[in-house]
């Protein structure tokens, strides 16, 4: 899927994919220009087709016995995602989504009374719901660290605050959701392992698109959902658990029968690997679409799809930026494939409505989605567009060209 070429101008390796074919591997190239992969990512056809024919066999035979005709195929999430993201399969749990693989991760953590959370201000709205939610029942103390002014966190702030407050738990995502911003995940788990601590990281918008390294990282959680640039079906996602966790017993707060062992009447083991952050029942199909997903991630390049599809937004905000009445969003160091911009003279949901009648895919985000970045832009709502390696550069200038469009309409 993927051939090496001659060096680019930058004297970085230019590795290029063969689009083409790309494009013939997914039906839905065919049916609409897709800039919503941030949203869910479109499904190329050996997913599918891993799915149904998994879904054929449950019909045939039973769905117990499905899962255990399919047993290596299962397992294969596992490996296949562990070689995603540098680890080893002992350390992956599947979830039904990244939220769940969240919760579930906060659940381990035995927060009291004052313990401190600290996070960034560009945190996904889920997480901070979470926390706030764990304010209101244990009366924990959230601490949020201040962004440099070119927008992204103060590393070295949140080291200071680190250092003053020894948070039970420090917590970043990644690539939030309501813009293209890359945070400086790494640089943060340095200064957690320097001190101790414990660190939670949402990869929800980054596992597909970048390399994704745990052990680079430093994480004692990950977290990540398969729809979206990984490409796989909806309802999946995975729980990263390192070694240490692990060894220092953190179990989530309801485990059951397939996370544990029920030794005496009085007393259960939990499994020694991630597995105790897994429940009993599986949706069998997903589990094999999202390993079918991930290998055929792997097997187009990782290195090829973080040079190729960043450098499709950037070419997106390139053409979006001299529109009248168009206002990109997007601030920080490094950007990721997500575009965020507002549009002078229009309402949110016409304007998506027309997006979608030219045949257009996007998400709005809202200021409740992020109150902190959309509040210090000003702004309420903005569309967001979200390209893919498999998408072209005819389709960035043409959808650009609609929004140049519209945007005169509104100005009018």
């Amino acid at each position: 899927m993927r051939d090496k070429n001659s060096a680019s101008s930058t004297g970085r390796e230019a590795l290029q994919l063969d689009v083409a074919a790309l494009r013939a591997d997914t039906p839905g190239c065919r049916r609409v220009i897709h800039f919503n992969n941030a949203g869910c990512g479109l499904m190329a056809a050996p997913v599918t087709d891993a799915m149904v024919g998994h879904l054929n066999l449950e019909a045939r035979i039973g769905g117990y016995e499905a899962s255990a005709a399919r047993a290596a195929e299962v397992r294969a999430f596992y490996t296949e995602i562990a070689a995603l993201i540098n680890t080893t399969p002992d350390n992956i749990a599947f979830a039904g989504s990244a939220t769940h693989a969240y919760a579930n991760a906060l659940s381990a953590i035995p927060f009291e009374t004052d313990d401190v959370i600290l996070t960034t201000r560009d945190d996904f709205v889920s997480n901070q719901i979470a926390f706030l939610s764990l304010r209101k029942r244990f009366g924990v103390r959230i601490v949020h660290a201040p962004n440099t002014p070119d927008g992204g966190v103060d590393v070295e702030a949140m080291a200071a605050l680190m250092r003053t407050h020894r948070p039970r738990l420090v917590s970043a995502t990644h690539v939030p959701t309501n813009s293209g911003l890359v945070s400086p995940v790494a640089e943060i788990g340095r200064h957690c392992r320097e001190l101790d601590l414990l660190y939670l990281v949402d990869a929800c918008q980054s596992v597909g698109q970048l390399a994704v390294d745990v052990a680079e990282i430093g994480c004692d959680f990950l977290t990540a959902t398969c729809r979206k640039f990984l490409r796989g079906p909806r309802g999946s996602g995975f729980l990263y658990v390192s070694d240490r966790v692990l060894r220092a017993g953190h179990e989530p707060l309801f485990i059951d029968m397939h996370g544990a062992r029920w030794t005496e009447p009085g007393g259960y083991e939990p499994a020694g690997t991630a597995a105790r952050f897994e429940e009993w029942e599986f949706p069998y199909a997903t589990v094999l679409g999202s390993a079918t997903a991930t290998r055929y991630a792997r097997e187009v390049g990782i290195e090829a799809i973080e040079q190729r599809t960043p450098a499709l937004a950037a070419r997106l905000r390139d053409r979006l930026a001299p529109i009248p009445g168009v206002r990109v969003l997007d601030r920080g160091p490094r950007l990721a494939a997500l575009v965020t911009f507002g549009v002078a003279g229009w309402q949110r949901q016409p304007f998506k409505a027309a997006m979608d009648a030219r045949g257009i895919n996007s998400s709005l985000s809202l200021r409740e989605f992020a109150q902190f970045d959309f509040g210090d832009k000003d702004v309420d709502w903005c569309l967001r567009l979200s390209p893919h390696y498999y998408n072209t550069e005819e389709e960035v200038d043409h959808v650009a060209h609609v929004v140049a469009e519209l945007a005169g309409q509104g100005r009018r």
